[in-house]
């Protein structure tokens, strides 16, 4: 019986970057495709016979009687309108053809992070969003804090559906500032390519227990390792260079607290009696209890809101 096969690629590969399976299937029996494409180019270059035809079951059955087996090349969005169309045929009449369905290749991990790419670089180019356009790492700044604390309020609140749309405004803002980083002059640019190219440089060379040969006993080794690493890296003169001065109080606090204890640095904390100095004693206390300040206060707050909502109810 003849036989048709469906064969679907990524679209997020290198045309041509196919399995050996593929390309044996591609080179003994002829190829269909619906249109012109990258991947019917990559074929064709590599000896294979392909036709470009309309994206209709008449002209697949026919070259399937004539030839045995003939293969349909799916296009970039992976023709799923025609395969319908020829498997509904089939299913009325099967002495037709057999049909089968094979994957030239398949979309690696994060791939789709390559759609996110294109898709913020064709707003952010001629002809795309006017505003995304106008915009400057610095009118964005406030944006990537928001899309930072509504994730982190997802996290709070344990609503992992809404915390996996917030990460994808942390994305947006991420592949944002670096399409704009596009625009430097030259000796200034750079791409999200660098970005992440920077990251990985960054986690094998901190992670050398997974990386490297480095034994390690337990998790504080590891964060003592990271801590190492990173001092020899940035070669700052204090402990308190690179701190992050624009996060809240409480966790600037807390994290002022942290990098002196990991420094082995003691100094007092302030006797005054003034509200500031006060807080940062009650920071001082909860780290030395395990507890997050920031978080506790958060609470706390958020408790007093509801029970003003409650309150405005009550008396409504």
């Amino acid at each position: 019986m003849p036989q048709i096969v469906l064969l679907v690629t990524s679209p997020r590969l290198p045309a041509g970057l196919l399995t050996a399976d593929a390309w044996d299937l591609v080179r003994r029996h002829p190829v269909l495709a619906s249109e012109e494409n990258a991947q019917v180019h990559a074929l064709r270059a590599a000896g294979a016979e392909v036709t470009v035809v309309d994206a209709d079951p008449a002209p697949v059955l026919a070259a399937a009687a004539a030839h045995g087996t003939v293969v349909w090349l799916a296009g970039p969005t992976g023709d799923q309108d025609m395969a319908r169309t020829l498997g509904l045929r089939l299913a009325r009449e099967p002495g037709l053809a057999e049909l089968e369905l094979r994957y030239g290749s398949w979309d690696p991990p994060g791939a789709r992070l390559l759609d996110a790419v294109t898709v913020i670089d064709r707003l952010a180019s001629p002809g795309g969003d006017p505003w995304k356009r106008q915009q400057t790492h610095a009118t964005l700044a406030q944006y990537l804090l928001e899309e930072a604390y509504e994730a982190y309020d997802a996290i709070e609140t344990g609503d992992l559906d809404t915390l996996r749309e917030e990460l994808g405004d942390v994305l947006l803002q991420v592949v944002l500032h670096a399409r704009l980083a596009e625009e430097l002059p030259d000796g200034e640019r750079w791409t999200v390519d660098d970005v992440a190219g920077t990251l990985v440089e960054k986690m094998i060379r901190r992670n050398p227990h997974v990386f490297a040969d480095t034994e390690v006993s337990g998790v504080e080794e590891i964060i003592e390792n990271w801590e190492q690493i990173k001092r020899a890296e940035k070669s700052r003169a204090s402990a308190m260079d690179g701190i992050a001065l624009s996060q809240p109080a409480l966790a600037l606090a807390a994290k002022i607290l942290q990098r002196a204890e990991r420094a082995g640095v003691a100094v007092p904390l302030p006797e005054a009696l003034d509200l500031g100095s006060e807080l940062l004693r009650r920071v001082a206390a909860a780290r030395a209890a395990g507890l997050d300040a920031e978080a506790l206060l958060r609470r706390a707050a958020l408790a007093h809101a509801e029970a003003i909502r409650t309150a405005e109810q009550e008396t409504a």
